[in-house]
C-alpha cells in the first residue's frame, strides 16, 4: 500500500523523527510512505505530488491545517481523489476538541478557532484519531502515531558524561515545567556538574516569537538560566536528537500543561528512553504509570523532596538503568513502528 501523509514538516521540530521512521519501517514491510510536496534536492524525505499512485492519504495536523506550500487547489484534489472512507485524521496537539485553558497554555484562543479547525477536520475525515488513551469527543479513537525504534538504543551508563543534566526541546509553553525540574535542582546545583539546555526559545526569543501568540508560549526567564549555571544551545535536527539526549545523566521528559492535560503521547514519550540516559518524569504519576508500567514511577519526580530523586539518578545510575531496560523491552513489543503501519493499514481498509 501506498499512503500518502500531509504534514507541515520541520526538520528541527515536531514529528520528523518519526516520519522518517514511518517510511523506512513502510518499506521494510513492502509499503511505501510518501509526504505530500514538491520534491526537494537534499532531502531525507520522500515528497512528492503524484496522488494518483496512492492508496489512501493522511492527515497528520500538528500546529496547523495548512499545507506545506500549497494553496486551496491542493485540498480539491486531494478530495477529488480520495473518497472520505480513504482519508484519516491524527489530531497530534488535541486541537480537535472544544477551547481548553490549562495553567496559561490553551489549545485555540477562541471557540470561534475551536469550531473551524474541528469543522475542517469533519470535512476532511470520519476517520479521527489522537494520540491519547483518553480522547474527550465520542467520535476520536486512539492511535498513538508517534512510536519506538529498537535501532535507537544505547546502553543506559553515567561514565565520562560532562552533564549531570541534558535537556533537548522547544520552549513551546514548557517553561512553567522545566521551572518545577529547575527549582527541584537548586538546592543541590554544587552537587551536581554541567547543566545544558538544546532548542528554540530557552536563553534568546525563538523564531515564532510576535505579538500574535501569547507570551505564555515561549516566555522564559533567561537570568534565573544563567544564575543556575544552565547552558544553553541552539536546535538541531531530528537525525541528531538521541545523540544529544546522550550527553546528559538524566534528561527531564516535560510536557506543555495542555499536553498533560488531555494525557498525549509524543515522540519524546519515545525516544528519551532510547537514549543513553535516565527520564526524569515531570508529569502525573498516574499518566506516566498507564503508559510505560508500574516501575516507571520511580522515573516520576516526586513533589515532597524531589532534589533527592535527582541525586539518587546521579549517584545510582545502574538502578534506573535496569527500570529503563524493562520500559524498552515493552515498548519494543507493543509501540514499534511496523505495528503503527499495520494499525493504519488497518484503519485505512476499514
Amino acid at each position: 500500500m501506498r499512503l500518502m501523509f500531509v504534514h507541515y514538516l520541520f526538520e528541527d521540530r515536531g514529528s520528523a523523527q518519526d516520519i522518517h521512521n514511518f517510511a523506512v519501517a513502510a518499506r521494510e514491510l513492502g509499503h511505501e510512505i510518501a509526504i505530500y510536496g514538491r520534491p526537494r534536492e537534499n532531502s531525507p524525505f520522500n515528497y512528492s505530488m503524484d496522488l494518483e499512485s496512492a492508496d489512501a492519504i493522511v492527515f497528520i495536523l500538528e500546529w496547523t491545517t495548512d499545507v506545506q506550500d500549497g494553496d486551496r487547489l491542493d485540498w480539491a484534489r486531494m478530495a477529488a481523489r480520495f473518497p472520505k472512507r480513504r482519508r484519516v485524521v491524527i489530531d497530534c496537539d488535541g486541537k480537535y476538541n472544544d477551547a481548553i485553558s490549562v495553567t496559561g497554555d490553551y489549545n485555540h484562543a477562541s471557540s470561534e478557532e475551536s469550531g473551524r479547525w474541528i469543522g475542517i477536520c469533519d470535512a476532511l475525515s470520519d476517520k479521527i484519531f489522537q494520540p491519547t488513551y483518553h480522547p474527550l469527543r465520542a467520535n476520536v479513537r486512539t492511535h498513538f502515531f508517534h512510536a519506538y525504534n529498537p535501532h535507537w538504543e544505547a546502553p543506559v551508563t553515567a561514565n565520562g558524561k560532562e552533564y549531570s543534566m541534558y535537556y533537548v526541546g522547544h520552549n513551546w509553553f514548557r517553561w512553567r515545567p522545566m521551572k518545577m525540574i529547575l527549582q527541584a535542582i537548586e538546592p543541590v546545583r554544587d552537587r551536581l556538574g554541567r547543566l545544558g539546555i538544546v532548542g528554540h526559545g530557552w536563553g534568546t526569543l525563538p523564531p515564532w516569537a510576535n505579538s500574535t501568540i501569547i507570551a505564555d508560549a515561549y516566555y522564559s526567564d533567561p537570568e534565573y538560566l544563567r544564575r543556575l549555571r544552565i547552558e544553553t544551545f541552539p536546535p538541531i535536527l531530528f537525525g541528531a536528537v538521541i545523540e544529544h539526549m546522550s550527553k546528559g545523566v538524566f534528561m527531564p521528559v516535560i510536557y506543555r500543561p495542555l499536553f498533560n492535560h488531555l494525557q498525549l503521547v509524543t515522540c519524546r514519550t519515545f525516544e528519551t528512553i532510547a537514549a543513553n540516559t535516565i527520564p526524569l518524569f515531570g508529569m502525573d504519576e498516574s499518566y506516566v504509570k498507564e503508559f510505560y508500567g508500574e516501575s516507571a514511577s520511580e522515573l516520576v519526580m516526586p513533589r515532597k523532596n524531589p532534589h533527592e530523586r535527582i541525586l539518587d539518578m546521579v549517584s545510582r545510575p545502574e538502578h534506573y538503568a535496569g527500570i529503563v531496560a524493562g520500559i524498552r523491552t515493552m515498548l519494543a513489543k507493543r509501540h514499534s513502528y511496523q505495528e503503527r503501519i499495520r494499525e493504519l493499514i488497518r484503519i485505512v481498509e476499514e
